[in-house]
């Protein structure tokens, strides 16, 4: 499933699936004008949501769980490693039963290989 869908004043969404141990796996990117908002999940569910920007402060950028369980930090960790990446503000919703450190780690080699692939969507 890919696509690409330009809505008004220029912000993007994009979507793209993968198989990660044996679990298809959803992405849904929407690139704003001065963020990035990236949903990752097997079923359509918002069960967290967290925030990411880089400051001038520190060199780890400042996130915080928006919705959710704040204990699980899949979400908090993912949107701070793509703020720096990316140098936006990011919102991740990462929505995945399995958030094992490995398979977590294939969930983001995905979205940096996509974000290779297509920049201008990121």
């Amino acid at each position: 499933m890919e696509g690409l869908v330009a809505a008004a004043g220029g912000d993007v969404s994009h979507n793209f699936s993968a198989r990660l141990w044996e679990q298809l796996v959803h992405f849904h990117v929407m690139r704003l004008t001065d963020s990035l908002f990236l949903w990752v999940g097997a079923t359509p569910h918002l069960r967290n949501l967290a925030v990411a920007m880089c400051s001038r402060y520190d060199s780890i950028p400042v996130s915080t769980s928006l919705l959710g369980d704040t204990s699980d930090t899949t979400s908090t960790g993912l949107a701070q490693r793509l703020a720096r990446k990316t140098n936006k503000q990011v919102f991740v919703s990462y929505n995945l039963q399995n958030t094992d450190s490995n398979f977590a780690l294939l969930v983001e080699n995905r979205i940096k290989e996509e974000m290779e692939a297509f920049p201008e969507k990121f």
